[in-house]
């Protein structure tokens, strides 16, 4: 893994980054590299609320803040900063507000890496509101100052679209902890957790690509 000045990572909802990039912040905390999240929301509107219930829909938006705080912990994030954005409205702000947030940002930390979703593969449109929001924001830069941008593409034919990923980083020694930020997000990923669990103890082939291996494409500005 290359060194990096600071890392800005942007996703839209607390368990995003566990999914999809934990294992790769994992390792650059451990290095020393500085990350800071923006998270956009708390998921006030996600579909799970424990299972058992432990939630309801108004406790809910505080579970998932403490959650995001203990996966945050695990990866060694010193630096959350929570937008307090509403949970599946993002695609209905003014998209030069939310790229505002992300320049301020941006301009503040100067990050040589942005992690977030890929531009229009996000599949969740708060998902792809946020990253279109970092697009437009890293266009404000001079460009000798632009961050690389590492964006996670999750449509079924994102590859069919874009090419194979172009990144594909080995997290194998940080899968303990990449697998303790999925469970802290324990509203949402009761089920998940277990069935991981399951492929893990049988070392089933699909772990490769969710717990030694996360891939990203390189988002050209």
């Amino acid at each position: 893994m290359e060194a990096e000045r600071h890392v800005l990572v942007v996703f839209p909802h607390p368990d995003d980054e566990a999914f999809s990039s934990s294992g790769t912040i994992k390792q650059f905390t451990q290095s020393g590299v500085p990350v800071t999240y923006l998270c956009g929301t708390l998921g006030q509107m996600g579909r799970n609320l424990g299972n058992p219930l432990f939630a309801n829909r108004e406790t809910l938006p505080e579970v998932r803040r403490k959650e995001l705080l203990d996966a945050c912990k695990v990866m060694g994030i010193e630096d959350l900063r929570m937008l307090g954005l509403h949970d599946k409205t993002l695609e209905f702000e003014d998209e030069e507000y939310l790229a505002d947030i992300v320049h301020k940002a941006l301009v503040e930390l100067n990050p040589s890496l942005v992690l977030t979703f890929y531009p229009e593969h996000g599949v969740h449109p708060d998902h792809d509101a946020m990253s279109n929001a970092v697009a437009i924001a890293v266009r404000r830069l001079p460009e000798q100052d632009r961050p690389t941008v590492y964006g996670k593409a999750i449509l079924k034919n994102s590859v069919e679209l874009i090419g194979e990923p172009d990144v594909m980083i080995d997290i194998r020694s940080v899968a303990e902890e990449k697998l303790k930020a999925i469970k802290a997000h324990k509203s949402q990923t009761s089920g998940w957790v277990e069935l991981m669990e399951k492929q893990l103890k049988e070392n089933a082939p699909e772990i490769e690509d969710w717990l030694y291996r996360e891939t990203f494409w390189t988002y050209k500005v």
